[in-house]
């Protein structure tokens, strides 16, 4: 029993877990969201009417009574699923295995050692328009019944976890709404962020830091990945091939099956330290970015306005192709323009990196933006209508003759 309100905290979930660690039938499906809260299954179930998201996963919660077990947390700490994670592997004995291809026939299982099945859903906040939110948890729910019915067939006894990385939904308290500043990574604390930033060490020293909200691609305008997890969560991703030196950085990453059609996916980030007159220091540069898929097609991005002193890391709040991003991605070639991205709170540092932790941050947005242009513009025009208004008022002549009821009538000539 949980009292209302209460955060399940990392230590708290691994003890609630540890029948399933330690039941005989020790096999372990962890589906993993980007985003969830508790709150989604009747929102999105009521406000889509008979369009129901959840069904498979209702069906299943429907069977809960048969099952042996079963438990409901309505909210999980956000450092609980990547504590989960590193006990199992801490652990010994468990085989974790990522299923990216969504299909477990081929799964070679080990009866003797529990497995651990992670699953990477889509998120349904993916930042793209073209995949709604209720697109995107009704393909999710159709992956964990498909998935579930499958092994039920094989007749693999198996327990099955349900989460996110993080929650959809927050409450904003009233201490946090009138505390408006610019708060980055620099100077957030530990416990705020969902997961850490990714790093990329040469010998003892970090030299490369990579963090972002959200990280997909679209391929095609068709193949949707979000690499979120993958990158930063399970950090199921290869950085052997990045380099660093004082003058030119590569950042990069290897994806091995991120989705069903793509075998390999390389991502390349290549920055520059350069000394310039106009400003008398050096300046850290993202110069590009490179994406190779399955070892053949290459697509390339210029970028701009991604620069900052070279002691300063970047931050950006949207980096991508579209034209409505600060930071815009321009395709090079013609393979870039079947390519789609999307990067939200990117934040990188590729040069003096100290105490493995990002330092100050230059920010992509300006100091004059487009509301505070418009704010000025609108200002402007206003004060421009009351001037014209007060010169009209002062303008303004009165009559300085009357009529006199008694008397004739007055006559104005027309010269006056």
């Amino acid at each position: 029993a949980l009292h209302e309100g209460h955060i399940v905290s990392s230590q708290e979930l691994t003890e609630l877990l540890q029948p399933v660690f330690t039941q005989n039938s020790r096999n372990l499906i962890l589906f993993l969201q980007d985003k969830l809260s508790i709150d989604d299954f009747t929102y999105l179930s009521e406000s889509y009417g008979n369009k129901n998201p959840f069904r498979n996963i209702q069906a299943k919660l429907g069977n809960l009574q048969s099952s042996p077990s079963s438990l409901v947390l309505p909210a999980v700490d956000c450092e609980a699923t990547r504590y989960l994670l590193s006990f199992l592997q801490e652990s010994g004995g468990w085989k974790i295995t990522n299923i990216t291809n969504l299909d477990v026939s081929q799964l070679e299982r080990n009866p003797s050692k529990p497995n651990l099945l992670v699953v990477q859903l889509q998120s349904p906040a993916s930042g793209l328009n073209e995949i709604s939110t209720l697109e995107a948890v009704a393909e999710n729910d159709k992956i964990i019944g498909r998935l579930t019915m499958d092994l039920q067939e094989r007749g693999i006894h198996f327990s099955v976890i349900y989460t996110a990385v993080r929650p959809s939904r927050i409450s904003r308290r009233n201490d946090v709404v009138w505390e408006l500043r610019r708060q980055l990574m620099a100077t957030e604390e530990e416990d705020s962020l969902s997961y850490p930033p990714l790093n990329v060490t040469m010998g003892n020293d970090t030299c490369i830091l990579f963090y972002a909200g959200n990280f997909s691609l679209k391929a095609n305008n068709s193949v949707f990945m979000d690499l979120t997890n993958l990158t930063f969560v399970t950090q199921n991703v290869d950085t052997s091939s990045s380099e660093c030196s004082d003058i030119n950085t590569t950042l990069s990453l290897k994806y091995t099956k991120p989705v069903n059609g793509i075998s390999s996916l390389e991502i390349r980030f290549l920055m520059t330290n350069q000394f310039y007159g106009g400003s008398a220091r050096n300046w850290s540069t993202l110069d590009s970015l490179e994406i190779v898929q399955d070892g053949e097609k290459f697509a390339k991005f210029n970028i701009s306005v991604i620069s900052a002193p070279a002691e300063y890391s970047f931050h950006c709040q949207l980096v991508g192709t579209s034209n409505l991003y600060p930071a815009r991605l321009i395709p090079s070639n013609n393979e870039a323009k079947n390519w789609d991205v999307f990067i939200s709170s990117l934040q990188i540092q590729g040069f003096n990196v100290e105490n493995n932790q990002f330092s100050y941050a230059s920010d992509c947005t300006g100091f004059f933006t487009p509301g505070i242009w418009m704010g000025l513009v609108t200002s402007i025009i206003l004060l421009w209508i009351l001037a014209y208004g007060i010169h009209m008022i002062m303008h303004l002549t009165t009559n300085t003759r009357f009529d006199d009821p008694k008397g004739p009538a007055l006559s104005v000539p027309q010269t006056e």
